[in-house]
């Protein structure tokens, strides 16, 4: 199957089948494992999980979800935004054999909303929200990533929440980052920097060798080899917590003996399936919301089925409970990585899981030489790339009504968390469509009236209950002894809450003199009873009535 993308004028075919885009996928791959690697042990590290947990998660949303869903360029694994829930479901079930019945519940229940239809509610989510969302999370990468960079790794990577779990928060951080700076780190981070921007440099990419070696490797491989050179040097050693941390295990039993299976006996526990409805909801939400992003960021503009991609997650999940993982969401920050790295199809998704699973397997301690200042320079650049400035104008110039949601949801996340940004941005943009729909189109100027005249509201194609207030508000300023023309010749479907206010003004309007005159409401008002209508209106000599009576006679 082919899409097509308009490139400086050019129309480009892009072939859709993995196996055609391997010299694209292949690389990007790369690099979201270089982003993911970290993200996966920290964020186990902050649910207060076993490391491997987040690996295992990472591997299943690459190996598993991947093939299953419909995003073409998606990345799932072990999401920040439930670090908290996965923290708290561990302590209160007191073992992490029994939280995996929870993930399995969890898995369960997304797959019964894959089913049920229950994708659409992602459409709901408006633009403002979903590019706020992007750039919230591009300041928060980048000001998460500027204390790695500097040597200070005592809050782990996957940390996102503003309320650290070292104790401070994202801008304290790095006040304290000051007291405990690491030459070789900043060395390792500048480097990487200047690596990465090189490699986006238009005359680096005519080079050929820079389409089959990526920036990120090389920033790598650069910052293993500079924490070799400082090894025995006083003052410049890396060593602990500076470094990715994978457990190393000695065969494949070893290996295979970190992965935990659930404790059965747990599914007669009744929190496990609180526990494990609270953590499908947000896996859902955060998914969707992620897939609406994803789908933003695509250069060919394509769509994900959403209610496939909760069939999926939700698989993923119950296989991730089934061998020992954490829960497993599509995630922004590795999604992307993804596509700025130039990935095409799911592919690439694929085969990150795959370097996650043979990594983990074969060379974990080659893994556990790359420093984390070194991974903090790709994080910076994805983080930038989310939050370019760019995007904070060109949102600033759309006006008020679409920068506020969008501002809002950038502060929210900052300075709470993921979830809650969104829940904030959420907010302000319904407060934005109701204001709207209270504004124009029903206003009636008084100040500008000339009595005689007659007074022409004229209904849009939709009226829904949200103009309620706009249209009552409106009725409410027609002055006594005029004549108003209420106009729905344009309208396809009007409410019933709109149709009773237009009714009771019709009976209301005898009593100030006010004549009304209805046109083309034949195919909108509600089945008012004859009789009693009549009843109400036709016998108040002050009204013109015909147009009414032609009206509901005709019905």
């Amino acid at each position: 199957m082919f899409i097509l993308k308009i490139k400086n004028n050019k129309i480009i075919m892009i072939n859709q089948n993995p196996f055609s885009n391997l010299k694209q996928d292949a690389p990007s791959a790369l690099v979201v494992f270089l982003v993911a690697l970290p993200l996966c042990l920290g964020i186990a590290l902050a649910s207060g999980a076993p490391l491997f947990s987040g690996l295992i998660a990472g591997i299943v949303g690459g190996l598993i979800v991947a093939p299953l869903s419909g995003s073409p360029l998606g990345v799932s694994g072990p999401a920040a935004g439930l670090a908290v829930i996965v923290y708290g479901a561990i302590e209160e079930l007191g073992a992490y054999p029994t939280f995996l019945a929870a993930v399995i519940v969890a898995g369960i229940v997304q797959v019964l909303l894959g089913m049920l239809k229950a994708g659409v509610i992602g459409y709901y989510f408006p633009s403002s929200v979903i590019k706020g969302m992007l750039s919230g999370i591009g300041i928060i990468i980048f000001l998460k990533q500027i204390p790695h960079a500097f040597g200070y790794d005592a809050d782990p990577e996957g940390d996102f929440a503003f309320i650290q779990q070292d104790g401070h928060n994202t801008f304290s951080e790095l006040k304290y980052m000051m007291e405990a700076v690491s030459p070789s780190a900043i060395m390792i981070a500048g480097l990487g920097l200047i690596i990465l921007i090189l490699w986006e440099r238009p005359w680096m990419k005519k080079l050929s060798f820079t389409n089959i070696i990526q920036g990120p490797l090389v920033a790598v491989v650069t910052g293993i080899l500079l924490k070799l050179y400082f090894d025995g040097k006083a003052g410049w050693e890396l060593n602990g917590e500076h470094l990715v941390s994978i457990p190393v295990t000695e065969g494949l039993n070893g290996f295979l003996g970190q992965f935990t299976t659930p404790d059965f006996s747990a599914f007669l526990n009744p929190a496990i399936y609180t526990i494990g409805i609270t953590m499908a909801v947000v896996a859902s939400l955060e998914t969707l919301l992620c897939v609406e992003a994803t789908d933003k960021l695509d250069p060919y503009k394509r769509v994900t089925p959403t209610n496939r991609e909760l069939l999926a997650q939700g698989t993923g999940n119950v296989i991730s409970g089934l061998i020992g993982g954490l829960p497993i969401t599509q995630v922004i920050v590795r999604s992307s990585a993804n596509i700025q790295s130039g990935g095409r199809t799911k592919a690439a998704a694929t085969l990150h899981g795959g370097l996650l699973l043979i990594s983990a397997f074969a060379i974990p301690a080659v893994l556990n030489l790359i420093p984390l200042a070194a991974l903090a320079a790709i994080l910076l650049v994805v983080g930038y790339k989310l939050a370019k400035p760019s995007m904070i104008i060109g949102m600033w110039k759309k006006g008020r009504g679409e920068f506020i949601p969008f501002a809002v949801t950038v502060v929210g996340i900052v300075l709470t968390d993921l979830l809650m940004g969104i829940a904030l941005g959420l907010v302000v943009a319904i407060v934005s469509i109701l204001w709207d729909n209270f504004k124009v189109p029903y206003k009636f100027n008084i100040r500008k009236y000339k009595t005689g005249e007659p007074i022409r509201i004229q209904f849009s194609e939709v009226v829904s209950f949200l103009n309620k207030a706009s249209i009552q508000q409106t009725l409410n300023t027609i002055p006594q002894k005029s004549k108003v023309i209420l106009d729905a010749s344009q309208t396809l479907r009007m409410h019933p809450d709109a149709q009773e206010i237009i009714e009771e003004f019709q009976i209301n309007a005898v009593t100030k003199d006010i004549e009304v005159e209805l046109v083309g409401f034949e195919a909108t008002i509600s089945e008012t009873p004859l009789e009693d209508f009549e009843e109400k209106v036709l016998k108040k000599p002050r009204i013109k009535t015909r147009k009414v009576s032609k009206l509901f006679k005709s019905k």
